[in-house]
């Protein structure tokens, strides 16, 4: 279920995002969070149905796929860069901030119960959506079309050669190593860390069940504790990757030596939280910097395809090479994650704009 899920998911951002780009947002994120409220509605009376039930799991990504890249274009063309980085800073914590509202809810109700919560909320998400956008449109505050530097749309470029042109000089090559990487960390160790706790620390089930939540909630501050920092070195996007990603790697090099359990989870969740600083920095602070391509909702898009594909193989090949390799080499091999993306943070290239900072 989870791997149909991030798949659907992951080509769901590919094509949203290129049709977020010619469709209105209210559109994509109205009809995206309707029809995952549909098919989480009908899951659970599909329990028995096989294949199918993997088909309309996935279909429920695919749907939820029609909001990020379209909301990141909205908010990036509708915004100065500096305040495009802060109304994004609250919805990248927020998708941080899913997975540990997701655990507290399925243990408050039964599973069905759970994806009937869920669907409600979704639902009723749909109709605020479509209202709030549509008034906010009325009233000039949504608005759509290149923004930054004052862009005519007449002035973007035409033709797939020339679009890709432009945003390689704009970093789309690193940020999609950086997409990767992070994704890596952000969906696939994340998936792998209950697991972690009872099968290398010792903990029962229910006591990893409630150490994972905890450390989730904890994660999910990243995205303020990178941003915080972005902001402290000047709005530069690159030394924050550099610190952010070296954070990561000394945390888990610590996590390998270091096995006294507590401790261990302590420098473990630094690490999760210096990769998933790095991943926000890239969804809070590069994403919205595109609005001056016309391409924000279609580079969101394609970015955040290549982060959960790269998160859909991981997941499966850790979960194939920790009875090979076990718990100690998989946390280096993390570790080693950590170290490519400084590695990708520090390069240089010619032909791209300056970093300067956003003002």
């Amino acid at each position: 279920l989870s791997s149909a899920y991030f798949v659907f998911y992951a080509v769901g951002q590919l094509i949203n995002g290129i049709i977020g780009d010619k469709v209105k947002a209210v559109y994509m994120i109205t009809l995206g969070l309707l029809f995952a409220g549909v098919t989480s509605f009908v899951f659970p009376y599909m329990i028995t149905s096989g294949a199918w039930l993997v088909i309309l799991y996935g279909l429920t990504g695919f749907f939820l796929s029609m909001i990020y890249a379209p909301m990141t274009r909205v908010v990036a063309e509708s915004t100065e860069p500096i305040h495009a980085v802060r109304c994004s800073l609250g919805y990248t914590f927020a998708s941080f901030f899913g997975s540990p509202v997701a655990g507290i809810c399925a243990a408050a109700f039964a599973w069905y119960d759970a994806f009937n919560v869920s669907s409600a909320a979704l639902v009723i998400m749909a109709v605020v959506c479509f209202v709030i956008f549509t008034v906010f449109e009325k009233r000039g505050i949504v608005r759509y079309g290149a923004q930054k530097g004052n862009v005519a749309a007449t002035e973007l470029p035409n033709g797939i050669v020339a679009k890709i042109k432009l945003l390689v000089r704009h970093d789309i090559l690193r940020y999609s190593a950086v997409s990767m990487i992070t994704g890596v960390v952000r969906t696939a160790v994340l998936f792998w860390m209950p697991t972690y706790f009872s099968e290398y620390l010792g903990y029962g089930s229910e006591t990893s069940a409630l150490i994972f939540t905890v450390a989730t909630l904890v994660i999910s501050s990243n995205s303020f504790i990178a941003v915080g920092l972005y902001e402290a070195l000047g709005r530069r996007q690159y030394p924050s990757l550099i610190i952010l990603f070296g954070v990561s790697a000394v945390a888990f090099v610590l996590t390998f030596f270091i096995t006294e359990p507590i401790l261990n989870i302590i420098f473990l969740v630094i690490a999760v939280i210096g990769s998933n600083g790095a991943s926000s920095i890239l969804w809070s602070v590069y994403c919205p910097s595109l609005s001056d391509t016309g391409m924000v909702s279609s580079a969101t898009g394609f970015l955040d395809f290549l982060s959960y594909m790269a998160a859909a193989i991981a997941t499966a090949v850790f979960g194939n090479i920790v009875s090979l390799v076990g718990w100690g080499n998989l946390i280096l091999i993390w570790a080693a994650l950590a170290v490519l993306g400084v590695i990708v943070s520090v390069v240089r290239t010619r032909f791209l704009k300056s970093d300067k900072p956003q003002v």
